[in-house]
């Protein structure tokens, strides 16, 4: 597995990981706000992807490196590579190019407990296994789902 900056022609690879969480995450595909955050974090090097050295992307992330404050703004893992370390392995990657001093704080808007795909997903659990603690509820996703922040500190 590799992890890489994406570059614009991963843009149909985000859409096509995007199609697989529609139905947890709400529309994106056709989303021209989700098209414009993928060109923006593409353009800015905040993007990155996880291949196994095909055009297919097994994962994809963008992330904003805002210090102190940072956000994990979108991480997906293709439905064939979920539980083989591809999120882990975007993460780490991540922090290593983006969260270079402490202290700082990165936090992500995930499901919450009530949400169907909380469990389906996995990444409740995927959080708190990286140190991520449940925060404060936020704003439901455009499907109607609860919301909960996350959030990590870095030392």
């Amino acid at each position: 597995m590799e992890i890489r900056t994406a570059q614009k022609d991963d843009f149909e690879g985000y859409l096509g990981l995007a199609a697989q969480v529609e139905d947890w995450f709400g529309p994106m595909v056709d989303d021209p706000g989700f098209h414009q955050a993928v060109t923006e974090h593409i353009g800015r090097s905040t993007a990155l992807v996880a291949t196994a050295g095909g055009p297919d992307l097994l994962g994809g992330l963008l992330f904003g490196p805002s210090h102190p404050a940072h956000h994990l703004h979108w991480l997906v893992v293709s439905g064939q590579a979920r539980g083989r370390g591809v999120g882990k392995a975007l993460m780490a990657d991540a922090m290593s190019r983006f969260v270079r001093s402490g202290p700082a704080t990165i936090e992500v808007v995930t499901f919450g407990p009530d949400h169907p795909g909380a469990v389906t997903s996995g990444a409740r659990v995927f959080y708190e296994r990286l140190g991520f603690t449940p925060a404060e509820a936020t704003e439901p996703g455009p499907e109607g789902g609860s919301r909960q922040i996350y959030r990590m500190t870095v030392a």
